[in-house]
C-alpha cells in the first residue's frame, strides 16, 4: 500500500497509546478511521483530534474479545465507510505471573484479547478487505513475541500465537493470489497505558524480588524507549514497503538481533539476570524491614 490518502482504516484499542498515535498519523495522511476501544473517553478523545483533519472518523464500543461484537463492527464500518482498507488489530492487555500459579480465569482473559481479538479481527474484515481490492492486515505482537521473559509467560504465550498467526496469515494470502498483505508488528518499549492497566499476581516477588507494585512502576519505566508517535511512523513505514514484519524502537532491534545469534542461548542469559533481579529485591526487603 503506496498511499493512505482517501484509505479506510479500522483501528482496535484507538482510546491511548499506539493505536491514538496511529489514528492521528493516518488522519494526518489523508485516511479515514473507524475507530474501537472499551474505554469510551479516550476513544473520544482520540475521535476529536483525528477529525480535526475533516476526514470521516467513527468510532464503537468494542470488547475485541467478543467474537460477535467484532464482526457486527466490521459489518458496521463497511456500512458507515461503503469499504475498508486496513485493519489494525492493536488492542491488547498485560499480566504478570508465575506461570506454575497462573490461574485459569487470568490466562483467559489475556488470551482471549490479545490473541483471539486479533483472530477475530482478521476473520471479520478478511472479506472486506478483499472486497476493497487492495487491503492490508496489521496484527500487534510483541518484543516478547520474539524472545520470553521470567514473569511474564501467559504474556509471551499470546503475542508468540499472534506472531505464528500473522506468519502464516501472510503466507496463505500470497498464495491464493489475494490483493491483500499482512504485517506483525513488534513493539519494544513504547509510551502506552498498559503497564498501568496490566494485571500483576502477587506471587511475582517470587521470580523478580519485587514487590508487584514495584514491578509495576518498573515496567512503566522500561516502556519509555519509543513514543508513541514514533512507534506509529514506523509501523506505516513497514505497510508501505509491505514487510512481513516491523520491528518497533532500538531496543526491539537490538534483542531481536541476539536472539537470531545466540538463539536459545538467550534464555541462560535472562535466567541469570533474573537470579541477580530476586537477590537485588530480597536485600532491599531484608534492608527495609531493619529500618523498619
Amino acid at each position: 500500500m503506496k498511499s493512505f490518502h482517501d484509505k479506510v482504516a479500522a483501528i482496535t484499542g484507538a482510546a491511548s497509546g499506539m493505536g491514538r498515535a496511529l489514528a492521528l498519523e493516518l488522519a494526518r495522511r489523508g485516511c479515514h478511521l473507524a475507530l474501537s476501544d472499551i474505554d469510551t473517553q479516550g476513544l473520544q478523545e482520540t475521535a476529536a483530534l483525528a477529525a480535526q483533519q475533516g476526514l470521516r472518523v467513527t468510532q464503537a464500543r468494542l470488547d475485541t474479545a467478543q467474537r460477535d461484537a467484532v464482526f457486527a463492527w466490521a459489518d458496521q464500518v463497511v456500512l458507515e465507510h461503503g469499504r475498508v482498507n486496513l485493519v489494525f488489530n492493536n488492542a491488547g492487555v498485560a499480566l504478570a505471573s508465575p506461570l506454575e500459579a497462573v490461574s485459569p480465569e487470568d490466562f483467559a482473559w489475556i488470551m482471549d484479547i490479545n490473541f483471539w481479538g486479533v483472530v477475530w479481527g482478521t476473520q471479520a474484515f478478511l472479506p472486506h478487505l478483499r472486497a476493497s481490492g487492495e487491503g492490508h492486515v496489521v496484527n500487534t505482537s510483541s518484543l516478547f513475541g520474539l524472545l520470553s521473559v521470567p514473569g511474564q509467560g501467559p504474556y509471551n504465550a499470546s503475542k508468540f500465537a499472534v506472531r505464528g498467526y500473522t506468519e502464516a496469515l501472510r503466507m496463505e494470502l500470497e498464495i491464493s493470489g489475494a490483493p491483500v498483505s499482512a504485517t506483525c508488528v513488534h513493539p519494544g518499549g513504547i509510551r502506552t497505558n498498559i503497564a498501568k492497566a496490566s494485571r500483576i499476581d502477587p506471587r511475582i516477588h517470587l521470580l523478580t524480588g519485587l514487590d508487584p507494585e514495584v514491578a509495576r512502576r518498573r515496567f512503566d519505566r522500561l516502556l519509555d524507549t519509543t513514543s508513541a508517535p514514533a512507534a506509529a511512523r514506523q509501523i506505516l513505514r513497514a505497510v508501505e514497503k509491505n514487510r512481513r514484519r516491523v520491528l518497533v524502537g532500538p531496543d526491539a532491534k537490538w534483542l531481536d538481533l541476539l536472539v537470531r545469534l545466540v538463539a536459545s542461548g538467550y534464555q541462560p542469559i535472562m535466567t541469570s539476570l533474573s537470579r541477580r533481579l530476586v537477590r537485588t529485591g530480597e536485600r532491599g526487603l531484608q534492608a527495609g524491614k531493619q529500618q523498619g
